[in-house]
């Protein structure tokens, strides 16, 4: 988990770094629309009296918009000598786009009644492209370009490394259907010992404490048999972990009780607690992710079984599966959660659940494109509890922001990029 001073140095080192590499910002957040402005620019757009960018030459004047007032957004014209108004068909308008990463549009300009011209495709968000504007006006060629950018922000490679953003590409993948529970680790059965004295007498020696780990064979005590009067020694039965130490040097062992408790805790048994319903979607074989709430680490495993009988307690349907502990640090008796794959369905494009930010009203994730990194409005479809499904707003082989993706989005934020509509 990022924590808030962990994030806030991390945006602080952005900046700085930005400052120090030269790091270069766009701020082009106007759209060639209402605003018809491209911030940063070193001239201001002059708009017009629909609110849109004015664009003149050689005596003719064309105001350009996105019309988007309770309509999808489409580009409109008006065309002017001078300052006089010219009825729609004295001219044509064209509007050619070039996105980021080189996918091209063109928006032809259609007369209205109204004076106005119109396009009849809709201009697809993100509103940032490279714009030319090719008119005629009374027979008279024009052709106007200009940047007009948003939600785009660029950051040298070297700059974006130190910073940790990384991108991967989308591409098709799975996602599962998913139900989260809590379970118990516990020894796995067969796998315990009970070392105790062959015969009474007492404990001369005693060779292991609580939590050392044991050899088949290795010796574990010397008793003095009360039979013989000669000291014999109680070995352990099997590689393990002492989990309990009952006797001390000096006192007398019983026969058959248990100086020692053993356990070879190399594997483990998972015992997951499902409820109501769910218990009905859960078979032997499904994947199962298990996680420590100590610190968070996960490991992979599958169910094996569904065990016939209701845990009393609880009154919930235990099912159990197999957890490798070679390192030993998944200890018996601690809680763990889980997250049992019951089924995954195969989706076209999906990204990791890390890639979402919000935009405006948007879900997004940022797409880089060289040093350029670019706002990408998402419609999204199912998710689990790591990707989630694409259905539209990127394409597969785009590099997308999986790692501090935060960080590109408070750099847009930061240099007024964000454009408002």
């Amino acid at each position: 988990m990022i924590t808030f001073a962990k994030t806030s140095a991390l945006a602080l080192m952005l900046s700085l770094l930005l400052s120090a590499c030269g790091g270069e910002t766009s701020n082009d957040a106007g759209h060639a629309d209402e605003s018809g402005d491209d911030h940063g620019q070193a001239e201001e757009a002059v708009k017009g009296v629909h609110g849109g960018r004015v664009l003149e030459q050689s005596g003719y004047r064309v105001e350009l918009a996105i019309a988007e007032d309770g309509t999808p957004p489409r580009y409109q014209a008006w065309i002017y000598r001078g300052e006089t108004p010219l009825p729609a068909t004295a001219g044509t308008v064209e509007v050619r786009l070039r996105r980021l990463g080189g996918a091209s549009e063109r928006h032809a300009l259609t007369a209205r009644p109204d004076g106005s011209l119109i396009a009849t495709g809709t201009v697809a968000e993100p509103h940032s492209f490279d714009v030319e504007v090719i008119a005629s006006i009374e027979g008279k060629p024009l052709r106007w370009n200009y940047p007009s950018y948003e939600g785009r922000t660029r950051i040298e490679d070297a700059t974006a490394q130190s910073s940790g953003i990384r991108v991967a590409p989308a591409a098709p993948g799975l996602i599962a259907d998913e139900h989260e529970v809590q379970g118990l680790l516990t020894p796995v059965e067969g796998r315990e010992a009970k070392v105790a004295a062959r015969f009474p007498g007492p404990v001369r020696a005693l060779r292991a404490n609580l939590g050392d780990r044991v050899r088949a064979g290795q010796p574990l005590a010397t008793i003095e048999s009360n039979l013989s009067l000669t000291s014999y020694t109680v070995a352990s039965p099997i590689d393990g972990v002492v989990l309990a130490r009952n006797a001390s040097v000096g006192d007398v062992a019983s026969e058959g009780a248990p100086l020692f408790e053993i356990a070879d805790l190399s594997k483990l048994w998972v015992d997951l607690h499902i409820f109501g319903a769910d218990a009905q979607h859960i078979r032997p074989g499904v994947p199962v992710r298990v996680t420590r709430l100590s610190d968070g680490v996960s490991a992979d495993t599958q169910l094996e079984r569904v065990l016939p009988n209701t845990a009393t307690a609880s009154q919930s349907t235990v099912a159990r599966a197999t957890l490798d502990n070679i390192d030993g640090l998944w200890r018996p008796g601690s809680a763990v959660r889980a997250r049992i794959t019951v089924a995954q369905q195969p989706a076209s494009l999906v990204v990791p659940l890390s890639a979402l930010q919000t935009f405006r009203d948007w879900d997004v994730v940022f797409v880089r494109v060289g040093d350029t990194y670019e706002v990408r409005p998402l419609e999204l479809g199912k998710r689990d509890g790591q990707r989630v499904e694409v259905r539209s707003g990127l394409k597969p082989g785009d590099l997308v922001v999986v790692e501090q993706s935060y960080l590109i989005k408070a750099d847009i934020e930061k240099s007024g990029a964000s454009h408002d509509h």
